[in-house]
């Protein structure tokens, strides 16, 4: 299978894409540049571990995406709290990483032997 046809990379890359597009006019520098990292590690990891042969490095690529997952809503709910980013958008960017990191979850449990 093609990372390309997955439907967890598509929700990364889309949520990346959102991020980049939101934050490019933005002058706080170094948050958006860390929040934008973090969304781009996401789809990227997803990719990198499905060009992986084992199922061992594929997995562990799969934690990886979701770790930066769990970054990014961290950066998320900081990025509400200090007024970058709309509560509304910021939350339902929040539901949408989680649900990301619920799909890694499931994957990695697959691919481990444990569904």
């Amino acid at each position: 299978m093609r990372f390309e046809n997955l439907e967890v990379w598509r929700k990364a890359a889309r949520l990346s894409a959102d991020l980049y597009v939101h934050f490019a006019d933005s002058r706080e520098f170094g948050f958006r540049d860390q929040i934008t990292r973090a969304g781009l590690s996401v789809p990227s990891n997803i990719a990198e571990g499905f060009e992986r042969y084992s199922d061992r490095e594929k997995a562990a690529f799969l934690n990886y995406a979701k770790g930066s997952a769990g970054e990014l809503r961290t950066q998320l709910y900081i990025g509400i709290e200090i007024g970058y980013i709309d509560p509304e958008l910021g939350h339902r960017w929040i539901r949408e990483a989680h649900n990301i990191s619920r799909m890694l979850y499931a994957m990695i449990k697959t691919i481990k032997g444990g569904a």
